[in-house]
């Protein structure tokens, strides 16, 4: 499981326990979700990034892929690994 499955496990546990008591094979699932999440970042990322303009230094490009990059991560996060909370969880309770 990579690391957005791992993030998705806990965070579906803590904030989603309904959903999460739903899932057959949770070790499956997240490993799954993780994949498709990480293939998403990748793919969005490089979308966003778009075309190498004329002229682009090296520290240019490494700071737009970088930027690409994150913006695709917290899109897809969002989407996809840390949805909104079920009805009824206190946020004050200890995780």
């Amino acid at each position: 499981m990579n690391q957005y499955g791992e993030m998705a496990r806990r965070h579906w546990a803590r904030w989603l326990p309904e959903r999460f008591a739903a899932i057959e094979n949770p070790e499956a699932f997240f490993t799954a979700l993780g994949d498709e999440a990480e293939q998403r970042i990748t793919a969005l990322a490089w979308e966003l990034a778009g075309d190498d303009p004329p002229g682009e230094g090296y520290l240019d490009k490494a700071g737009r892929l970088g930027e690409a990059r994150h913006r695709a991560e917290q899109i897809v996060l969002d989407e996809m690994i840390l949805l909104p909370p079920e009805p009824g969880t206190d946020p004050a309770s200890p995780q």
